[in-house]
């Protein structure tokens, strides 16, 4: 699956939207790359811009609108209510899908290390791209701002990581960092007492509230030996809140940034305020999102809330979204809407589930028609799927079968491989026609010159690889498929047990129609050693698979019994 960061920018312009735009036209022209936001601000003079993407594509949008940024904006006649240091103040890069923070982190110094050698600006890093743990703080690192800087630049500890340590007058410094996605998140309660609000989001929020003495709300501040306030700390880490008054709705709302969803994900969060709001007799009604989600926030979410009612969580992605939507309330203020709020669904290409997409008569028919694609992988594929999902339905019913109670969570497990492994082939079956497509758009390429000859060549060997693996993984995981399926022939509800025994019919036939897609595009491919390998490993895999069939089939027909 495709790695994908998002960036967040803050420029040094909130007024002038010409300005803006001609910095969003640079980040527009990088391919890989999604404009999903751009947020100015005029009483801070700032912008806020969002971007996401495969993260090389990323940085080349981040490094071309920090290079515009610093052509347009010249810092020595800025003046907003932000605190700022430069053009573009600065530009996290946050971890979204299937990339580590520590990946993410080596990006970041990517980027600044070419802004601040190509540029010529001086770059810090911050959060966890900063390896000195003393500076990562962006608050601590633009303490001054612009107007400081100049003699702050200049001290030994606030050299640069990158760039020259003289500050750019125009264009100012820039922190470049990688830090955890922030959700923020609004919870709604049955009140309009701003004081009440507030004692539950200092009951929850890190920072906790202060200690006093008697009266926890006006007496007398402790302090410690130093002169400081003491803190009586909050229950959830990585959390800010605060309580308000929304004039709109006519309730409080408990306002709260997650700084780390892997340390305090949404779902803990609002549990939390409910148990808080409800020991001082308050009740949460619901809840909303500013912004936008990880999609995995949100799965999350349907699984916790499922595994608490001792249900299955091996539903379908929509599903889990709807049981996420429902537990949290997000759609008790305004409808909620997933293609919107979930950075995913955002980012979704639709020619590559153009397919899946379709309704059963559309694909249907376009498989019929006189295109060549959809072929036998993509049905294969799709034929697999459909195998592992009445595999999947047999674990999800036994899991609320009467009477096995105690095994719920047993079936569970099985209904979760079932999605994984579904939802897998399902991506196969677009991408099956994806790579017909590639190998005909590379047999296009012209031929004239010998580069070109070479360059069509290699083009087209590269396509036929792609055209192999994709039909090899759709055996792979149709096979994989076989022990679910087995399982729930041998020990799932019985009243189900011939849908197991159509769902190895159809793992078997996925397995061997895409083993002849194997063989047939591998007649085309030159390197005969990778041919040898993965011919032999098909004709193990093939070989394995009617045997399972076979050993399912005899369960199902033993048990259906007549």
């Amino acid at each position: 699956m495709e790695q994908l960061i998002e960036c967040v920018p803050n420029f040094s312009e909130g007024v002038d939207l010409n300005v803006i735009k001609q910095i969003t036209d640079e980040i527009e022209k990088i391919e890989g790359v999604k404009l999903l936001n751009v947020d100015p601000g005029k009483a801070t003079n700032r912008t806020v811009v969002t971007i996401v993407g495969n993260p090389k594509a990323v940085i080349e949008a981040a490094f071309q609108a920090i290079k515009k940024a610093g052509e347009l904006i010249d810092m020595s006649k800025h003046k907003g209510e932000h605190p700022r240091m430069g053009a573009t103040d600065v530009c996290p890069l946050i971890p979204i899908s299937n990339i580590s923070m520590e990946e993410t982190a080596k990006y970041a110094l990517q980027l600044a290390k070419r802004v601040g050698e190509e540029l010529k600006i001086p770059v810090y890093l911050y959060e966890e791209a900063q390896p000195n743990k003393k500076r990562s703080n962006l608050s601590v690192i633009r303490a001054g701002e612009y107007e400081g800087f100049f003699k702050k630049i200049k001290l030994p500890e606030w050299k640069p990581d990158f760039g020259p340590a003289e500050f750019d007058a125009s264009r100012g410094a820039t922190v470049i960092g990688a830090r955890d996605f922030l959700v923020a998140y609004n919870i709604n309660l049955n009140t309009t007492s701003t004081r009440r609000a507030n004692s539950i989001a200092f009951d929850v929020r890190e920072a906790g509230r202060v200690l006093r003495e008697g009266d926890p709300i006006t007496g007398k501040i402790i302090n410690n030996a130093d002169g400081t306030p003491k803190f009586i700390p909050g229950t959830l880490k990585s959390v800010k809140a605060i309580g308000w008054y929304i004039e709109e709705y006519g309730v409080c709302q408990i306002s709260m940034n997650l700084t780390n969803i892997n340390i305090t994900p949404v779902h803990v969060a609002f549990d939390e305020v409910c148990k808080k709001a409800a020991e001082r007799g308050i009740r949460v009604t619901g809840s909303e999102l500013v912004g936008l989600i990880p999609l995995k926030a949100l799965l999350d979410a349907g699984k916790y809330f499922l595994l608490k009612q001792q249900r299955s969580t091996g539903v379908s992605e929509s599903e889990l979204i709807k049981i996420a939507v429902k537990s949290l309330g997000l759609d008790e203020l305004a409808p909620f809407k997933a293609e919107e709020k979930i950075i995913e669904y955002l980012l979704k290409d639709k020619a590559s589930s153009k397919l899946v997409g379709m309704s059963l008569t559309a694909f249907a028919d376009e498989t019929a028609s006189e295109s060549p694609a959809p072929g036998g992988g993509s049905i294969a594929a799709y034929v697999g799927s459909l195998g592992v999902s009445l595999a999947t339905m047999v674990a999800n019913l036994s899991s609320h079968k009467k009477g096995w109670d105690e095994r719920w969570e047993e079936f569970s497990k099985w209904a979760d491989k079932g999605q994984t492994i579904k939802d897998e082939l399902l991506g196969l079956v677009d991408a099956d026609t994806a790579a017909f497509n590639k190998i005909m758009s590379a047999f296009n390429l012209p031929k004239v010159t010998d580069e070109e000859k070479k360059i069509r060549t290699e083009t087209i060997q590269e396509a036929t690889k792609f055209a192999i693996e994709i039909p090899f993984k759709v055996m792979q995981l149709s096979y994989e498929s076989l022990e679910l399926i087995k399982a729930m022939a041998e020990q799932g509800n019985p009243n189900s047990v011939s849908d197991a025994g159509v769902g190895a019919l159809c793992a078997r036939s996925a397995v061997m129609g895409a083993f002849m897609n194997v063989r047939i595009n591998a007649g085309g491919y030159n390197d005969k050693a990778f041919v040898s390998d993965i011919i032999a490993k098909g004709k193990d895999i093939e070989l394995k698979t009617i045997a399972a069939e076979a050993a399912i089939l005899k369960i199902v027909n033993e048990k259906i019994g007549v």
